[in-house]
């Protein structure tokens, strides 16, 4: 049992989306970071759970030939890269000056039904679908770290399960459960499934996954500034994907959390969980839920620092992120950047639906508030 514990806190302790620092918005920029952390990133990892290698394989730039119907051609740029707000975090600043080719982008989420079409063609297991491997999942975690029990060590994912009462918002594991049998055709655990979720994001999804799947399509994941200059819609100094209004005001505008953070969920915006691809209005540039609804896998890797780099090199021309993961608060655990917010984002708590937040999630790490969309790069003729 001490072992079963110990596991779940290495799992989930890190979960927690962090506060914002004040309930009261503010439409002003910063070009440095806040005075005072406080928080440390939306969420942070899971250890590794893939059981084939010691860590994922390298991103694919190059495409031609592929299908890129609903898909939007972004015309490149140069933009200002970062913090939007007083929720912004430590990791999203300094700003800085970015510069992006031409690109295609999806105009929504890869949903259950494209999934299945590349599983229904390759016969592809999902990670989490594989039995975790000690030996790959030990690698991210501190040296002595016990082996967890055998009934632990299953295949599973992390589902969010609200607690029934208002609770402290420093816990994670509250209302998030490991739950075997969870994966991307079971998102709430194995006697749920997909019918009449066809059209809803796939979730449950690891970075390799995601990866997989841009393969099999001829495309690619988007880095971290294209995915930012595409929501941006170009809009500028815009907080989110819609403009500078504040999510709880006039219609709805995202799939987030509506009411108090985790236990109640009033569902205003029409979904308590996850929901269907395009339903709200897209932003400028036609694109759909890049705010909320779920986090979006994209090719970075993480550093707590990277922007820091970014400003001392002066205008960045087509970042690819930095050249490998280190996070100092779990400095084992490999991990990539996650963008977008998703249905458990709120004001009240982690503002995730900004332009400019970032998470940063293990790279073998499924959720199912997690997801992925892809990009294409524009061949000039």
């Amino acid at each position: 049992m001490k072992r079963k514990v110990l596991f779940s806190i290495i799992l989930l302790a890190a979960l927690a989306c962090n506060r914002p620092q004040s309930q009261k918005q503010s439409n002003s920029l910063v070009d440095e970071k806040p005075a005072k952390d406080t928080a440390l990133s939306c969420c942070t990892n899971l250890p590794s759970r893939f059981s084939s290698g010691s860590g994922p394989g390298s991103d694919s730039t190059s495409t031609s030939k592929v299908d890129l119907s609903g898909m939007v051609l972004i015309k490149g740029a140069r933009f200002i890269m970062g913090g939007d707000s007083i929720w912004g975090r430590p990791d999203e600043f300094p700003r800085h000056e970015v510069e992006v080719s031409d690109f295609y982008i999806d105009k929504h989420e890869v949903t259950n039904r494209q999934f299945q079409a590349f599983v229904d063609a390759t016969g592809y297991i999902t990670t989490a679908e594989i039995k975790p491997d000690w030996e790959e999942l030990k690698k991210q975690l501190p040296p002595g770290t016990l082996k967890p029990a055998d009934d632990v060590l299953v295949a599973a994912s992390l589902v969010f399960t609200p607690p029934n009462r208002p609770v402290s918002l420093d816990n994670p594991l509250v209302w998030w459960q490991w739950v075997p049998g969870a994966n991307w055709k079971h998102p709430e655990g194995p006697e749920s499934n997909l019918v009449g979720k066809e059209d809803y994001p796939v979730v449950h999804v690891s970075w390799e996954d995601a990866m997989a799947y841009c393969s099999w399509a001829g495309k690619r994941l988007p880095t971290e500034a294209e995915w930012e200059f595409a929501a941006r819609g170009g809009q500028k100094d815009a907080i989110y994907p819609w403009g500078n209004e504040l999510i709880t005001k006039g219609k709805p505008k995202a799939n987030a959390w509506d009411g108090n953070f985790p236990n109640k969920n009033s569902g205003l915006d029409g979904y308590p969980r996850a929901a269907p691809v395009k339903q709200y209005a897209p932003n400028p540039l036609g694109l759909y839920d890049m705010a909320g609804n779920v986090w979006e896998w994209v090719s970075d890797w993480y550093t707590a620092d990277y922007y820091s780099q970014c400003k001392n090199n002066g205008l960045v021309v087509n970042p690819q992120g930095p050249s490998k993961s280190y996070d100092p608060d779990e400095p084992f655990a490999l991990k990539k950047v996650t963008r977008g917010g998703s249905f458990l984002c709120s004001d009240q708590y982690c503002s995730g639906f900004r332009i400019g937040a970032r998470m940063k999630t293990s790279w073998d790490t499924g959720l199912n508030h997690t997801g992925f969309r892809c990009a294409v790069s524009a061949v000039k003729k």
